[in-house]
């Protein structure tokens, strides 16, 4: 009888899937039609009478002024000079801004001019991609925010090409699929990660695993599943790219790992300023007075401040016992909002409570120049982020001629702090102890040593000039113009 019942229950249960499977597609299908229909009717022409390629590129926060921009203009330079007969699109929330104020940003913080006007497509709903709308859940209400985000870019303006600059891989598939765009992706970091999943496997308490969660196994077994579910979706909507662009070696290997689309995805370092740096002269050190220790970083928690002060006040108390040069730690970031300043004074107070208070200085949102001058008199470039996946900071300081100390780990360890040539270009260290010992070993080195080191590591950055940014981008993308 259960039997029976069973069978009686499961074929109508089929039978009204498949109805609503095929409802699904002819949905899907329809609406698909109805956006090929919009292309046509909004299709550009050029004056020569022919068609002008749209090419899209999907970046709500594209007035920040940050690495990741950096990268949006220099892509779009790149492709105005390679293909003249785009029209190039950038959908961006930025709507307290006109597409001129823009473009002078990008001219003023970047010194990037671009050869052809761009078209900006100002989205209404960008609070959907925004951490704060999501207490809990937060991976997945920003990805499922970014699609329906991705539909309003969608139905403003059809594209030929779209591409991802931001990291919002789930607008993939509906532009690919829905919009029949030919789609790629540069990846700056990916939205979950392998590390991510062993930080909640371990239980350890990072930034991104609370306390509460790390002392539950409950908690942290019901976020492991979700994270795994939520890394096969990422992966899902990943393997859609037609090409795939990601900005470190780090990157890469999880990319890989995640949408397994090897064939079409290349490592593509970001644009880094570095001619800026390599134009401060680099000269052997006269008779040093003080010597100084620089962090280039925004105050964020990952970015570990508080490690970097620890090892500074045990650095410190070594040093004085020897009766060496005093020492100066400065660290120069910006303060994006109030968590940001309350992060600062945290580290102030830390400070005090260290006894480092007078020895420790914070230059917040400084002029460029400023941090140019700061990095011309260090001795020693101080990064401590775990698994950064690239370090444009790191790269900076290299270039202005600071010996690097950064984390062993991420882009750092993998791309940048790497031999040039047989040659050494930095260091590496992983924990306070490291870090201490390995600053005291720089310090110990004669100024000629230091020199070859800092000589080194500024031929070794040429590696993530701008130029080579453009070659590398463009033969990537290559595949999206034929």
């Amino acid at each position: 009888a259960c039997f029976r019942l069973l069978s009686s229950l499961l074929i109508p249960s089929l039978f009204l899937s498949g109805i609503l499977c095929v409802c699904l597609f002819v949905l899907l299908w329809g609406i698909r039609l109805w956006i090929q229909q919009r292309k046509k009717q909004l299709a550009s022409t050029r004056k020569d009478g022919k068609q002008s390629l749209v090419v899209a590129f999907f970046h709500p926060y594209c007035n920040a002024g940050g690495g990741g921009e950096r990268v949006l203009w220099c892509a779009i330079r790149a492709l105005q000079k390679k293909y003249k007969n785009i029209t190039c699109v950038v959908y961006t929330g930025d709507r307290d801004v006109t597409g001129e104020d823009i473009i002078a940003g990008a001219l003023r913080r970047f010194n990037i001019k671009l050869s052809h006007p761009v078209k900006f497509v100002f989205l209404e709903k960008r609070y959907l991609v925004e951490a704060a709308l999501y207490p809990y859940f937060t991976l997945l209400g920003q990805s499922l925010g970014s699609v329906l985000l991705g539909w309003e870019a969608l139905l403003k303006c059809v594209p030929d090409v779209y591409i991802d600059s931001m990291g919002y891989a789930f607008t993939l598939p509906l532009f690919k699929y829905i919009g029949d765009c030919r789609v790629g992706c540069y990846v700056h970091y990916p939205t979950i990660s392998t590390d991510m999943l062993s930080v909640v496997r371990n239980q350890d308490t990072r930034f991104n695993n609370a306390a509460f969660i790390t002392n539950s196994p409950i908690f942290s077994k019901f976020k492991l599943v979700y994270y795994y579910l939520f890394a096969f979706l990422y992966g899902l909507v990943g393997s859609c790219s037609d090409v795939v662009m990601v900005n470190s070696s780090w990157t890469l290997n999880h990319i890989l790992s995640l949408w397994r689309a090897a064939a079409c995805t290349s490592v593509v370092y970001p644009p880094c300023d570095v001619q800026t740096f390599l134009d401060i002269p680099l000269e052997e050190e006269k008779s040093v007075t003080e010597y100084s220790i620089v962090s280039v970083s925004q105050f964020r928690p990952e970015k570990d401040h508080p490690l970097q002060i620890r090892a500074f006040a045990k650095l410190l108390e070594k040093k004085r016992a020897a009766q060496q040069p005093p020492l100066k730690l400065i660290l120069i970031g910006g303060c994006r909002n109030q968590q940001d300043e309350e992060r600062v004074n945290n580290l102030r107070g830390l400070c005090e409570e260290l006894g480092v208070g007078e020895d420790v200085m914070f230059r917040i949102n400084i002029p460029f120049e400023d941090l140019k001058q700061h990095l011309a008199d260090a001795t020693i470039g101080l990064h401590t982020m775990w698994n950064e996946h690239f370090g444009i900071g790191v790269v900076e300081c290299m270039a202005a001629g600071t010996v690097i100390l950064a984390h062993n780990s991420g882009g750092p360890k993998l791309d940048i702090v790497v031999p040039y040539e047989g040659r050494i270009t930095g260091f590496l260290a992983e924990n306070e102890d490291s870090y201490v010992e390995t600053m005291a070993y720089i310090l110990s080195l004669s100024p000629e040593q230091r020199l070859e080191i800092r000589e080194n590591a500024r031929q070794s950055v040429h590696r993530f000039s701008d130029r080579h940014f453009e070659e590398t981008f463009l033969l990537s993308v290559e595949p999206l113009f034929k």
